[in-house]
């Protein structure tokens, strides 16, 4: 069954001034795009058809490079898209778990923002930066290139990704122009934290000790 593109949970515009809408119409309607249908092309007539994009993630050192950035491309836009909200920003409430664990492994939320703002802005070139769980309710913090992703089994750090933010020159050009450190600030103002939660909680049933 070939992979589709979702549809954006918000208006193009819904995230404005933090992203503008023509940013996030390009960015959904025709990178996200292009790497759902490139990936399905890739796949097609292979086993993989029958498989989920987390399982195809998982061995992707045994596919082709075809394979590899467009699934990470198509996984990493359908997770971008719903970590962030127009009701998004500020801090988790404290009566989140994930707001525990960002206490109870960096320190404090301001320490956790240090980090991954700095794992975000110092990402060379174009890819990606992410807050991850390791499986036993530890989070950490890691860039990836490209269109890799912790998932991946050639990833220098594997996790499951909690939240995930584009530094792809795509992703905030048309507003930000070079200064992606702006950009990584005005992301926390959309940070959809009950997603977050959300997957965070998912990927540490049965380990969770906050």
């Amino acid at each position: 069954m070939a992979f589709q593109l979702p549809d954006l949970p918000y208006a193009f515009d819904a995230l404005e001034p933090y992203v503008d809408a023509r940013t996030m119409e390009i960015h959904h309607d025709k990178h996200h795009a292009a790497y759902t249908n490139n990936l399905n092309a890739a796949i097609a007539g292979t086993a993989l058809e029958s498989q989920s994009i987390e399982q195809i993630l998982a061995n992707v050192s045994q596919h082709s490079a075809a394979i590899r950035n467009n699934g990470g491309g198509y996984y990493n836009h359908n997770l971008f898209w719903e970590v962030m909200s127009p009701n998004g920003g500020g801090e988790p409430s404290s009566q989140m778990n994930i707001s525990k664990a960002i206490d109870r492994d960096f320190g404090s939320f301001d320490e956790f923002k240090k980090q991954f703002s700095a794992a975000a802005a110092t990402r060379f070139g174009s890819g990606w930066a992410w807050l991850c769980t390791d499986g036993d309710d530890k989070l950490f913090i890691t860039s990836t290139p490209n269109q890799d992703n912790p998932l991946m089994d050639i990833a220098d750090k594997k996790g499951t990704p909690v939240l995930g933010l584009d530094v792809w020159e795509h992703a905030y050009y048309l507003n930000y122009q070079n200064r992606r450190p702006d950009y990584v600030s005005a992301f926390f103002n959309v940070i959809n934290w009950q997603e977050v939660t959300r997957r965070y909680n998912e990927a540490n049933v049965g380990a969770m000790k906050v």
